[in-house]
């Protein structure tokens, strides 16, 4: 199995001529019937990222998926599929209504276009669209969670991509959607003695691009996550619960903390992301990390 981590290296061995990408870059993405129950009835408001859920969706379809989550106890959801106006396939408002109807919202979507000087008609012509769809759909938030980055890339390249995220973030504003950018790793490395991450966030509008921080992508990076949040509290307005595997499995991540800090942000939308399943069973790996943060005393 395939994870984001491996397709987004692979990604950037095909763009190692340049920063142009071919194509859209997206997230992407057994309970007993009263243990069901009782996950379900949590008051917990906890968030998934459907793209961990990305192979059930290939082999039963959505309305699985979230029927899935809905009994695990997950309330809030961030989307991991656009496509021409679509969302899993679905017009935005039967998608909308299929995730209301379990008992769920959808407040975030991830997906995104790369970008050249050369085809911004094209580029900005599909986020027209795509707001529009995602309008429809009622979200917050639309977040994009790549930008092509290769041992090519300059300070220029990244001031570039600031300015069209800049571009993107006042087009969603006009809809009432806040758009956003999801990091990996990869941004934790410098270019030019300067971190890019911290360029990233230096140098977009902060009224119009927030960041939807994945907490254990900057831990490995080698970043604080809880540093960042305390310092920069503006510029995050959603976060990803992250781990190796499932959800505080590891031991690698101390969530406390940074659980503690979100709330103290006033940081109301976070999503729970699994990219990798311990006994390659999906469902085993989100819901055990469902348990493990609504068993949390720390998780509101």
């Amino acid at each position: 199995m395939q994870n984001r981590r491996n397709f987004l290296k692979q990604a950037s061995l095909m763009l190692a001529g340049g920063l142009v990408a071919p194509q859209l870059l997206s997230s992407c993405g057994g309970k007993s019937g009263q243990a069901a129950a009782t996950a379900s009835e949590s008051s917990k408001y906890i968030g998934l990222q459907l793209y961990s859920l990305r192979d059930l969706v290939k082999e039963e379809g959505i309305q699985k998926v979230l029927e899935t989550a809905a009994k695990m106890g997950y309330k809030n959801l961030e989307t991991a599929s656009y496509d021409n106006g679509k969302i899993y396939g679905l017009a935005p408002a039967e998608f909308k209504k299929m995730v209301n109807d379990l008992g769920m919202k959808c407040t975030s979507a991830h997906l995104g276009q790369a970008f050249t000087k050369e085809k911004e008609a094209e580029v900005m012509s599909w986020w027209d669209q795509a707001i529009d769809a995602h309008n429809e759909l009622g979200v917050k938030y639309m977040v994009q969670p790549w930008m092509p980055v290769n041992d090519k890339t300059t300070l220029d390249d990244l001031k570039m991509y600031c300015d069209y995220f800049n571009t993107v973030g006042y087009k969603t504003a006009a809809a009432s959607i806040a758009f956003g950018y999801h990091n990996h790793d990869f941004e934790f490395r410098k270019i030019d003695d300067q971190l890019i991450y911290d360029f990233l966030l230096d140098n977009v509008s902060p009224n119009h691009v927030f960041f939807e921080m994945d907490v254990y992508w900057v831990m490995m990076g080698g970043g604080d996550p809880v540093a960042y949040l305390k310092n920069r509290p503006s510029q995050f307005k959603a976060i990803h619960i992250k781990d190796e595997k499932e959800i505080g499995a590891s031991g690698k991540m101390n969530f406390k903390p940074i659980f503690d800090q979100m709330y103290a942000n006033n940081v109301k939308d976070w999503y729970v992301e699994v990219e990798q399943y311990t006994n390659n069973d999906p469902v085993a790996s989100v819901q055990q990390s469902y348990d493990f943060l609504n068993k949390a005393d720390y998780v509101k």
